[in-house]
């Protein structure tokens, strides 16, 4: 999702350069519609632009900017198909999805197109332009632009497991794996924990055994005393009174 959204950006800032360019680019289609005696119809497709560059073009300022409107048309058209891999879909982004290919289809006809507010690329054109000729082309990007935006919006919306990566795996099993981190690191605690009490158990084992056999010592030490004095008995100076 984040790798669109970079694509999705990335497309807008070379739609800006173009649209620095309006007025080459009206120009271009100006000169080779010229060329190739087409002035009554509207340039009213993506093909039609191709047509006029790779047979009617004759420098290159006109060749450099009818290129650089069909490089943006085409990107368009790879990020519509790549986003359809990001998301499950339901009725609204699928429908959504479907407008862009429609509208980026080389034969799909441009001429009744009109990009909304705030987007301004009509109101460059004269009102012969804007209605007889070149309304529609320059108001393709910037509509398509939109319901891409769009897209993104009502996707950004939906629960995360509705969503997938583009490399084709589930977002789900993203979200699941913070929730297994509790449980990993139990079971992981468990055998530690296990040899901790085994270590204090054997600790206490081993203070009763010293315990008890300081007690033995000390018996034992009692018992000789007592046994030692029994049978030496009291003490009497040597003499003749001794019996």
């Amino acid at each position: 999702m984040n790798e669109a959204k970079e694509a999705l950006r990335n497309i807008e800032q070379n739609y800006k350069l173009f649209l620095q360019q309006q007025f080459t680019f009206i120009g271009a289609l100006q000169h080779t519609r010229e060329n190739a005696h087409d002035m009554i119809r509207p340039v009213a497709s993506i093909s039609q632009v191709q047509s006029y560059m790779d047979h009617h073009c004759n420098n290159s300022t006109d060749r450099r900017i009818l290129s650089m409107f069909l490089n943006i048309c085409n990107d368009l058209s790879k990020l519509c198909h790549k986003l359809e891999t990001v998301h499950s879909g339901n009725n609204i982004t699928n429908g959504i999805l479907e407008r862009c290919k429609m509208l980026l289809s080389h034969s799909n006809d441009l001429s009744a197109i009109r990009a909304k507010y705030p987007h301004d690329v009509v109101n460059h054109l004269s009102c012969d332009e804007a209605k007889n000729h070149y309304g529609g082309v320059v108001s393709l990007i910037p509509t398509v632009l939109d319901c891409m935006k769009e897209w993104v919006a009502h996707t950004e919306k939906l629960p995360r497991r509705a969503l997938y990566n583009v490399s084709g795996g589930s977002a789900g099993s993203e979200t699941r794996a913070p929730q297994d981190a509790p449980a990993r690191a139990a079971i992981a605690q468990t055998p530690r924990s296990a040899h901790l009490e085994a270590q204090v158990s054997a600790s206490n084992k081993d203070n009763i055994q010293v315990q008890e056999g300081e007690r033995g010592r000390k018996k034992n030490l009692n018992d000789t005393e007592n046994h030692s004095g029994k049978l030496k008995g009291p003490w009497k100076p040597p003499g003749r009174h001794a019996f």
